[in-house]
């Protein structure tokens, strides 16, 4: 039984969308039993979020339960802030659980997981040293950016000492973690790319009609320079998704060939895929994996996109371009627009780094299969 741990952001995305990989993943291809307990920020009052920052964590007794519950073996942890902390991953060994501690994001060590602020990448915090988000109030909030600095600062080495094994998605993660001073290298880390659930059988992109960019409407994704180059190479472009600079990108695409779609259904992405001639993944910020690039890959859809994080892991060299420069993305749009022959070279690619049994087999390794009990770390609950 592997038990999945998991705190919802206000805003769903990728980490949602991975961690459903994975359980799946887990149940098809593992064989094994496997449970889900979450909570949601987007329940969450500003209080009881300080609270389990500060403290590292809030009601650790909910995970011991759940451990002995279903005879646990593994507790595989994505999100733990605001209110699980390394408290819960305390209570998951103490129960006789291995903890494996996913990082999809930087969150480690940047109050806004990203690495991106005010318009622009940003790794001033370092190890402990969170004051620089402090002072930039990076959380739009002086009272969230506090909690957060302090909480991190507290309990980020105590969060790793509880972690028997560390998941990262990608090279570029691992390297820009230890680049921001996380306190990772007395942990085994493993890198292992997103699962995608399913890939097609050959790329039908010569019956596409448009670029797609499937992604949240914020600064860091880069949605306005897709919009730039599509005008440029005069592409009809759908933009699915939403977010904070909706209105300001509506406003951008005005008089262009571009369709908002807002927010839609994983189902509903699945079908605009279906219809792409090419996908978009224009981002300003380092990916840590880079989740779109990967599912429209599987799709049999061409993908071009920002050299940035970890995209070049993924994307072919013809695919990228300089993060910003809608000139190149434009041009480079135009070549792989509709192009089977590149949809067909991305499926290929994307079946190396992510097909499921590829997962399976790095993960099992992972959670280990000989009964062994995880390291016990001395903590006081």
């Amino acid at each position: 039984m592997i038990l999945f741990l998991h705190h919802r952001y206000r805003t769903t995305g990728g980490e949602e969308r991975a961690v459903a990989a994975l359980r799946a993943l887990v149940r098809d291809r593992l064989g094994e039993q496997e449970e889900l307990i979450e909570r949601d920020s987007g329940t969450l009052a500003g209080p009881a979020a300080a609270a389990g920052l500060l403290r590292g964590g809030t009601d650790p007794d909910e995970v011991t339960a759940a451990v002995r519950a279903h005879s646990a073996r593994v507790v595989h942890a994505h999100n733990l802030l605001p209110t699980y902390g390394w408290r819960a991953l305390a209570a998951a060994q103490r129960a006789g659980a291995r903890t494996v501690l996913q990082l999809h994001n930087y969150r480690l060590v940047c109050a806004v997981a990203v690495c991106f602020t005010q318009g622009q990448e940003c790794t001033r915090c370092h190890g402990r040293n969170t004051g620089p988000g402090i002072r930039r109030n990076c959380r739009g909030s002086r009272a969230e950016a506090l909690a957060y600095g302090a909480g991190i600062a507290m309990w980020q080495q105590r969060t790793v000492a509880h972690a028997d094994a560390i998941v990262v998605p990608s090279a570029f993660a691992l390297q820009r973690l230890r680049d921001l001073g996380a306190p990772i290298d007395d942990v085994p880390v493993h890198v292992i790319g997103h699962p995608v659930p399913a890939t097609a059988e050959t790329s039908t992109a010569g019956a596409g009609t448009y670029a797609l960019v499937a992604s949240r409407l914020s600064a860091e994704k880069g949605v306005d320079i897709a919009i730039d180059a599509c005008r440029r190479a005069d592409l009809p472009l759908v933009i699915a998704g939403d977010g904070d600079q909706r209105a300001e990108l509506e406003r951008a695409a005005a008089g262009a060939d571009v369709r908002f779609t807002g927010a839609v259904s994983p189902e509903e992405v699945e079908r605009l895929r279906a219809g792409a001639a090419l996908a978009i993944v224009p981002s300003r910020s380092a990916e840590t994996f880079g989740l779109a690039a990967a599912e429209a890959m599987a799709a049999g859809v061409p993908v071009v996109g920002s050299a940035v994080g970890a995209l070049p892991e993924l994307l072919a060299p013809d695919a990228q371009v300089p993060p910003g420069d809608a000139a190149a993305l434009a041009a480079a749009a135009s070549a792989r627009f509709a192009s089977t022959t590149a949809g067909n070279a991305d499926l290929a690619r994307v079946r190396e780094v992510a097909a499921p049994e590829t997962v399976a087999e790095q993960l099992a390794a992972v959670y280990g299969d000989d009964g062994r009990p995880s390291r016990q770390v001395e903590s006081a609950l």
